[in-house]
């Protein structure tokens, strides 16, 4: 028989290993949706100004680099989706918050509240 305290410690072993994992998931998520968001940002200032203003001789790798960076953002998102369980939904819509100027702040920002929240980090 086991008694109701040894399920309590057995219940905070288990949340204890949870957190471990998804706490760097989270980091992880949060360094890529603000590097994402500041890439894109750049992208999205080098448009304007070669389209808008007709500005020559703009770097043409910057397209590259935010291509690259919203890449390895998908991944962490996904990673941090599987480990929290989030619905599909929610997933989508996280992913896509790299491809709108500003949204990857304010996503990342509703997303790790709500992942402390369920989560006790």
């Amino acid at each position: 028989m086991s008694t109701g305290q040894d399920e309590t410690t057995a219940g905070s072993v288990a949340d204890t290993a949870k957190q471990k994992k998804i706490a760097p998931a989270l980091l992880r998520y949060r360094v890529l949706a603000y590097a994402t968001g500041v890439w894109l940002l750049v992208l999205t200032a080098e448009m304007v100004a070669k389209y808008i203003f007709k500005v020559d001789n703009l770097p043409s790798w910057i397209a590259v680099v935010h291509g690259w960076v919203y890449f390895v953002y998908l991944l962490v998102t996904l990673d941090l989706a599987v480990k929290v369980r989030w619905p599909a939904g929610r997933t989508v819509g996280t992913l896509l918050a790299g491809t709108i100027p500003f949204l990857s702040f304010y996503v990342e920002h509703q997303r790790t509240k709500q992942v402390r929240r369920n989560f006790g980090l």
